[in-house]
């Protein structure tokens, strides 16, 4: 395993809830990582207790990332060290209830 993939491994396994994507959860830099933002609020998530990790401040965690999820696009959410999904898949998990569940969490 590669450094850049270590340090995506401990970031995984250390934090409840993290979110790689594009600018922070104050910021966020594209709409898909606001929409994952929005998505996890909804969720009654604080999002001062999500770790998140601005992915266009690190191109080897950028490009990393994707190889460690085997999934191409960027925001992605893993929670309790497990993988979820980009927006689109945090979309439907939250309108069937499912992400509510993953996050033990009840909506706002």
């Amino acid at each position: 395993m590669s450094d850049t993939q270590q340090r995506i491994d401990a970031l995984v396994k250390s934090n409840e809830v993290l979110l790689f994507m594009k600018g922070n959860a104050s910021f966020p830099q594209c709409g898909f990582s606001g929409r994952a933002i929005q998505l996890l609020k909804a969720c009654g998530v604080d999002t001062k207790t999500i770790k998140t990790v601005n992915v266009l401040e690190d191109d080897e965690i950028r490009q990393g990332i994707k190889e460690y999820s085997q999934w191409p696009t960027i925001p992605q959410l893993y929670v309790k060290g497990e993988f979820v999904g980009g927006s689109d898949i945090m979309m439907d998990m939250y309108e069937s209830g499912e992400l509510q569940q993953v996050l033990g969490t009840t909506p706002t």
